[in-house]
């Protein structure tokens, strides 16, 4: 057995022999050719087992994109730096063609290195006696962005075999698209996406011939080629790469004279970052619904409003796509603002709706046939139980109809329907759709959830306005493109069509027609909502305090002419319009000559001990109250206080504006009934 491997392997020695030692008339040229052939299969194989690393491409910010894939916001990586994977064809084609024809013009069939650059080099170094030009192709470029090294010849060596392993391992697309998410462009830049941006402010699908010219010259030397430092040297090498295109016939002649006549970038643009509340938590190269134009120009809306605001009040909007209920634009809060907690994002928190939440309470009594559009309802001073609701104004209505207590945003009536309806119920339907309120630990749904008496993040309140604009099925609002949600219904088609048609009105302050709104003022003026939809989008608009803080001064109805603003912009079919009605206006009545004592009424006979409500109505807060000269405690932002007779007997209840005005009324006080005090008939008996 031994032997006949022996034989094989002299065997095999001698036929190798004669294949590197040929004989014959021709052996040289053919000694010399085997030997070429055999150096090159050795090194390729050599090649192939040395793969540069790639793991400076994993060190890549994140990038966010909108519906449509373009850029929507940047973040550095955990280096600091600006580095994005960049795919060739996220690139205008003229830097594509511009970088190979300058950098390396064999690219498309070299194995990684141009070996008659390499002789053309050599040779021009032997005559020269130092180095004249280089030979360096754009995927040996590739292997020195991936492992910067001091540039000696044992590295180039290395750096030439890396290149044929990339050749081998890689398509020259994906060794082009390195080389445009690795070039350094200055400072912290790396890649085409982020130089792009920080160069020109513009998406690298739009870079021109002197942009792209730009690009490939600051890869050669970011320091000493950078125009913040060195214009007229950067200037000079722009414009010869310029030339060299011309020659090469990248670009056109006339192309050539416009590029050559543009002016250097003067200064970097900040990095794109539409929504970052929203988007900073999405991984890279998530695909927002967001729509970047729309999303811009909302965010527009939202920093002219700031700036008449006061500096620890916020703002968010948000604008919502009826088709697909996929968030178009949102703005979440001023980011970076720590007095205006700009980091949170608030279209998230949970903040009380005011009375947002009546058009929906109003569709299932409707639904439920406990009221109808024209029912009248009764809007007086009333109390149920030890809760005292007032409305807005501070006025009642009397006997209206059940549209003018929606469209009014009347307490009273709302409190009325609840509690026929049953808080808990409604609570039950608000989770049924997927957007459940948020109650205090172990609190139960009661009257007060009419005007806001729970907590509601502003996505889920306008996911039910969607909804009620969708004919009633609700849907949870998405912000990553393709995801659906399930949907619920709410509310029957009619009902929801008899809602939509009470609040399609004018807007009070002007602005577009066809909308349905509504307004929502939480208790103590904390939180102050605008919510409408079109035939396309629903959208609403929140002011108010992160922290939770009464909003200072009169501005519970600062949302509306924002929300106005906002359909301005949006495009959509408006709403038919309802049948007219007299003129509405949210603004407060004139009642400065007017200050009423609402409750107690006159001559009404109070109970020693017994605590009863005082309300006043009409005048300017904050109120002073006094019974007998002494002031009763009270909260300045309320028109009510509670008070108790000590003992039977008459009482003077003086009651003071801010303006001075005064009013006053006598109280009287009896005794409580009693087992040996009970009136008959006017004759008072003993029971034993």
């Amino acid at each position: 057995m031994t032997g006949r491997w022996s034989g094989w392997l002299v065997c095999g020695l001698a036929q190798g022999g004669a294949w590197f030692w040929p004989r014959g008339r021709h052996r040289w040229w053919q000694r010399a050719w085997r030997w070429l052939l055999t150096g090159l299969v050795v090194l390729a194989i050599t090649a192939w087992f040395m793969p540069p690393g790639a793991g400076t491409l994993a060190q890549e910010g994140r990038i966010i994109y909108d519906r449509h894939g373009h850029v929507l916001a940047l973040f550095l990586n955990k280096q600091q730096q600006w580095a994005f994977t960049t795919a060739p064809h996220r690139v205008s084609p003229v830097m594509r063609q511009m970088l190979v024809a300058i950098e390396d013009r064999h690219f498309s069939w070299d194995p990684g290195i141009d070996p008659l650059a390499i002789l053309r080099a050599v040779g021009q170094m032997v005559l020269a006696g130092h180095v004249v030009s280089g030979a360096s192709t754009i995927t040996m470029q590739v292997t020195r962005m991936l492992r910067p090294q001091p540039r000696t010849l044992p590295v180039k060596m290395l750096e030439a075999m890396q290149a044929i392993s990339l050749f081998e391992h890689h398509s020259k697309s994906a060794v082009l698209g390195m080389w445009l998410s690795l070039a350094p462009e200055g400072g912290n830049i790396e890649g085409i996406e982020a130089a792009a941006h920080a160069w020109f402010h513009q998406s690298p699908r739009t870079l021109g011939p002197a942009q792209a010219a730009f690009l490939v010259m600051m890869v050669r030397n970011p320091n000493q080629l950078n125009p913040l430092i060195h214009p007229r040297g950067a200037l000079a090498t722009r414009n010869q790469i310029l030339r060299e295109s011309r020659r090469q016939g990248v670009i056109s002649q006339a192309e050539l004279e416009r590029a050559l006549a543009t002016p250097l970038p003067h200064r970097l643009y900040p990095m794109p970052l539409l929504s970052p509340q929203a988007v900073s938590v999405l991984p890279s190269g998530t695909r927002t619904t967001l729509d970047a134009p729309m999303d811009r120009a909302i965010a527009v809306i939202a920093r002219q409003a700031l700036r008449h605001m006061e500096p620890t009040e916020s703002i968010a909007i948000v604008v919502v796509s009826l088709k697909t209920k996929g968030i178009r634009a949102v703005y979440s809060g001023d980011w970076g603002n720590a007095q205006r907690h700009g980091f949170i994002d608030m279209t998230r928190a949970i903040r009380s709706p005011g009375s947002a939440l009546k058009p929906f309470l109003y569709g299932l009594g409707f639904e439920a046939g406990l009221i109808r559009p024209t029912t009248n309802v009764a809007d007086f001073p009333s109390n149920f139980g030890a809760y005292e609701p007032n409305d807005y104004n501070d006025t009642y209505m009397g006997i209206v109809t059940a549209t003018t207590a929606l469209r009014r945003s009347l307490n009273v009536p709302a409190i009325d329907l609840i509690e026929a309806y049953g808080p808990l119920r409604f609570a039950a339907h608000l989770t049924a759709a997927g957007t459940p309120v948020t109650l205090p630990y172990g609190a139960n749904p009661a009257l007060p959830l009419a005007l806001g008496g729970a907590g509601i993040s502003m996505r889920r309140l306008v996911a039910l306005y969607a909804g009620l604009a969708n004919g009633g099925v609700v849907e949870r609002l998405h912000l990553i493109a393709g995801q659906r949600r399930r949907q619920r219904r709410l509310l029957s088609p009619h009902a929801a069509e008899e809602v939509t048609a009470i609040l399609n009105r004018p807007f009070p302050f002007g602005g577009p027609t066809g909308i349905a709104w509504k307004t929502g003022t939480s208790a103590g003026n904390r939180d102050d909502w605008a919510i409408g939809f079109n035939h396309r989008y629903a959208a609403a608009v929140w002011i108010g305090q992160p922290n939770g803080a009464a909003l200072p001064g009169d501005t519970a109805l600062a949302a509306i002419p924002i929300l106005a603003k906002v359909f301005s912009i949006l495009p959509g079919r408006a709403l038919s319009v309802h049948p007219p009605t007299r003129p509405l206006t949210l603004q407060r009545l004139p009642m400065g000559t007017l200050l009423e004592i609402a409750a107690p009424a006159p001559g009404a006979q109070l109970t020693a001990g017994e605590p009863v409500s005082i309300r006043v109505l009409g005048g300017s807060r904050p109120f002073h109250f006094l019974v007998d000269g002494r002031p009763i405690p009270s909260d300045p932002a309320l028109r009510s206080v509670r008070w108790t007779p000590s003992v039977a007997g008459f009482y003077h209840l003086s009651i003071l504006d801010a303006n001075g005005k005064l009013v006053k009324r006598a109280l009287r006080a009896v005794p409580p009934i009693s087992a040996g005090n009970v009136e008959w008939g006017g004759t008072t008996t003993a029971q034993k």
